[in-house]
């Protein structure tokens, strides 16, 4: 008998929830996968696309991690605020998780076990007929309380090598979807992928480093440099770059494109505005921290609640955000890696910057 998964309610639910008094916050989990423990940073499901420190939800963007909601739970006094930077309007194109390349069933097929690898976002979605029927059931005006899934039939395939995100639940052996309809889950960036191309430009398998963009030990300073992978294990990640998203932050060009890895969590807000909606209008419309796509918020019990400027009426992405404006240097050594990077790799091309300053992330650009 084919597994069932019933979903009840007529919408899926953002995190910003508009009410009478103005809104409220909602939580999203985090997608980890199944087997593991969730990392001290965490990632609300979301798209991919995202900004440092936030995770999407699922709204009309191509973006992918559906987010799943506690009722009662909102930021305590003292929580941590996190913009959301990285995080496009368009699908989870961008986000990444790093892991055991051995591990996790038919993932043990191909790769080296203990190796870290990168792994991208790709949700299990409905066929056309079930999407359909899943639409039909969330207009509808009839009291309709249930919708019922057939988890063998309903769902498009995915590849032997995917597996399902942690918060997944499962019924006779198989994957269900959650309240909006979708799979969320994981397959690995193999490194001659050509879907996963510009994933592949940020990460080098033989070195084990990625390239990450993150927080500089001066303050007020940005830093792109390699990072072994080892230090990402079960970190997520956003990737953002010339062809990602519609490339929000002005990084590259299409004759020299740039794409960099960014910690979910790396940018924390200094002043936050308080818990009132003209407030946080008024931050992302007059702050300079505030010209981000999101504010994720770390409670103290483990919840992240993501707050875009989308939930808001206000448009991104805009002329100049927050991160793009922000200086940066390249610390990038070649004589501490052995092996050749190829002369049209990033890596080459970064190492050749190695000890550059720029003005602003946006600013850099390669020798032709």
């Amino acid at each position: 008998m084919p597994a069932r998964r019933r979903s009840e309610g007529r919408r899926a639910r953002s995190a910003a929830e508009v009410t009478a008094n103005g809104f409220r916050l909602r939580p999203s989990a985090s997608p980890v996968p199944a087997g593991h423990s969730r990392s001290p940073q965490r990632w609300p499901r979301s798209a991919m696309g995202l900004l440092p420190g936030a995770a999407g939800l699922r709204l009309p963007w191509r973006s992918a991690v559906r987010a799943r909601f506690r009722p009662g739970a909102e930021p305590a006094a003292g929580s941590d605020w996190r913009g959301h930077e990285p995080q496009g309007r368009g699908a989870a194109q961008g986000a990444v998780l790093v892991r055991d390349r051995g591990e996790g069933g038919a993932v043990g097929q191909a790769g080296a076990p203990g190796q870290p690898y990168l792994w991208a976002r790709l949700d299990r979605r409905p066929n056309k007929q079930a999407e359909k029927r899943f639409k039909r059931f969330l207009y509808s005006v009839e009291d309709c309380k249930e919708f019922i899934w057939n988890v063998e039939e309903d769902f498009k395939p995915v590849p032997d090598t995917w597996i399902p995100a942690k918060e997944i639940e499962f019924s006779n052996g198989n994957p269900l979807p959650d309240e909006n309809g979708h799979m969320p889950g994981w397959v690995p960036v193999e490194k001659n992928s050509k879907q996963y191309c510009w994933h592949t430009s940020v990460v080098n398998y033989e070195a084990e480093v990625a390239l990450v963009l993150k927080h500089h030990a001066d303050p007020g300073l940005l830093e792109i440099r390699p990072v072994s992978l080892s230090e990402l294990l079960e970190q997520t990640l956003e990737l953002i770059g010339t062809n990602i998203n519609a490339n929000p932050y002005g990084l590259g060009s299409k004759k020299q494109p740039i794409h960099l890895l960014v910690p979910h969590g790396a940018f924390e807000i200094k002043n936050p505005p308080t818990l009132k909606q003209s407030d946080i209008l008024s931050w992302f419309e007059g702050c300079c921290e505030g010209k981000v796509e999101g504010i994720v918020w770390h409670c103290r019990d483990g919840c992240l609640i993501k707050l875009h400027r989308h939930h808001l009426g206000l448009c991104w992405p805009l002329a100049e955000t927050y991160l793009n404006s922000q200086p940066v240097v390249i610390s990038f050594n070649r004589n501490d890696y052995d092996c050749d990077f190829g002369p049209k790799s990033l890596f080459h091309q970064f190492s050749k910057l190695d000890g550059q300053r720029f003005d602003r992330l946006k600013d850099i650009k390669f020798d032709d």
